[in-house]
């Protein structure tokens, strides 16, 4: 379920509204941990944070006119997803968060490559995505992405 919204906040105000607050407070938890030099807006029909082209003019190798994606979190039919990509690049960071997530959440974890999907919005870790946000600088992405992913 893409969206066709221009601004998170639009994005955020056309969910149901059973899913506002959750996504409002994601949305906050990831703003106020992430690193400086990411930047908000959206991508590919969701909230994303990205490497602007003002840090990676290269922008991403798929289409360079696109700046860099690293993150983001959607509402889908079934669930609230969130995606970073870092997990999917770095072994160690998936190690970390898959280690992390039993201590705060007596769910098991719906994970894919990049993606976990959250069913209920009470499930969301939000301190332990908060910390994930937190794991990467815009720099460390760029080394990681530009070694595993550009060719």
């Amino acid at each position: 379920m893409t969206s066709s919204a221009i601004s998170p906040e639009q994005y955020i105000n056309e969910v149901p509204e059973d899913r506002r607050e959750a996504l409002q407070k994601l949305r906050e938890v990831i703003l106020s941990n992430l690193p400086k030099g990411f930047k908000e807006g959206m991508q590919y029909g969701m909230i994303g944070y990205s490497v602007p082209h003002e840090i990676y003019p290269a922008g991403y190798h798929c289409d360079p006119k696109i700046p860099l994606p690293f993150m983001s979190f959607a509402s889908q039919k079934n669930s609230i997803n969130f995606y970073h990509m870092g997990i999917y690049a770095k072994k160690e960071l998936y190690d970390w968060f898959v280690s992390e997530f039993p201590k705060h959440s007596k769910k098991k974890l719906d994970m894919g490559k990049s993606c976990m999907r959250f069913k209920k919005v009470e499930d969301i870790p939000y301190e332990l995505l908060g910390e994930l946000s937190q794991k990467l600088t815009p720099e460390e992405w760029i080394e990681i992405y530009e070694a595993a992913f550009k060719k």
